[in-house]
């Protein structure tokens, strides 16, 4: 995690006292030379604070922005995270792990302050295996990631099922998002796809277990051997264990899209990726065959959640709702 030094934190800043006597003591620094602040490329009000003496650094995460935003509803939110950090931990293995919390701090911002962990995010390595054109390093960290998403989800799995209404809920809220580039027939055909997965008992009989939530590239990290550090926490919750290697694969089929313009360069890795991750499963086959089957619903979805963004060009843009559509129809 990289940021864009600001300078350095008031003195007469609370943030400044909170992280003097709270935070940093845990590392035994004093911050008596004082605290540089750097920001980051964070969804919300996300910071890196260093002591200057000692370097140290944690990362601290505001949920309340002021404005019309609700205290109460940045409370649960921060509430949320907190409490999932500390239950995703319970199920990681030794070489796994998520950045420990240091504090929170409802009065600052509803302010929750983790560790800074250091690592090459997955983005990047996907990046340098397709410049270097080295296969081997990004499947080597998809199947730490495999390892880590195994162990997360057999870990917890429950007994209840699926509801797989709610993620075509999440289907619909897409398409409304994307109403400005996408045609009224091809909403129709996107929901008609929509129905026939839904139609599909296959979608609703594998047990709930926890999802990370948020499973794209930049939120994982990777040191030596099978070493994943991830972070942000907050959309932690129990679901179908496609949401994560299925919203994973989708990325990953971004990726190659994006850089490659051929999405089909991804189908080696992503098969990888999942033939690594159903190793953990007492039948890896029926394991293998159960998730090919469910996951081109999640990648599509997917396609059509990074499709959302803006800052993409329109042709872009159209190649990934192209992409979706055939995920989902399963071409």
């Amino acid at each position: 995690m990289e940021g864009i030094y600001l300078g350095d934190l008031p003195r007469h800043d609370p943030m400044f006292d909170y992280l003097k006597h709270t935070v940093f003591p845990q590392y035994g620094s004093n911050c008596s030379e004082g605290i540089r602040v750097f920001s980051t490329n964070g969804s919300n009000a996300v910071y890196i604070y260093e002591d200057r003496k000692s370097c140290r650094k944690v990362v601290g995460k505001f949920f309340y922005s002021g404005g019309n935003q609700n205290w109460k509803d940045a409370q649960k939110h921060l509430d949320r995270e907190y409490c999932n950090i500390r239950k995703i931990s319970t199920y990681l293995r030794e070489y796994h792990y998520i950045a420990r919390v240091l504090g929170r701090n409802d009065s600052l911002n509803c302010l929750l302050v983790v560790e800074y962990c250091s690592g090459e995010p997955l983005d990047r390595i996907i990046m340098r295996s397709i410049g270097n054109k080295d296969p081997g390093l990004l499947k080597q960290k998809l199947g730490a990631l495999a390892d880590f998403f195994a162990a997360v989800h057999n870990h917890s799995a429950e007994k209840t099922k699926v509801d797989f209404d709610i993620v075509c809920g999440y289907f619909e809220k897409l398409l409304a998002e994307l109403k400005e580039l996408l045609r009224d027939a091809e909403v129709k055909w996107f929901r008609e796809l929509k129905s026939r997965w839904h139609r599909d008992p296959a979608m609703w009989q594998d047990c709930r277990v926890l999802v990370h939530g948020d499973a794209t590239p930049s939120n994982f990290f990777f040191g030596d051997g099978k070493y994943v550090i991830s972070f942000d926490m907050e959309r932690v919750r129990m679901a179908d264990r496609c949401f994560d290697v299925g919203r994973m694969a989708g990325e990953l089929q971004h990726f190659f899209l994006r850089t490659l313009h051929d999405r089909s360069r991804a189908e080696e890795f992503i098969s990888h990726f999942l033939r690594e991750y159903t190793t953990f499963f007492p039948d890896r086959e029926k394991a293998f065959a159960s998730i090919t089957h469910r996951i081109p619903f999640y990648m599509g979805t997917t396609l059509l959640r990074i499709a959302r963004n803006s800052y993409l060009d329109y042709a872009y843009r159209r190649k990934l709702l192209e992409s979706a559509e055939k995920c989902l129809r399963r071409a």
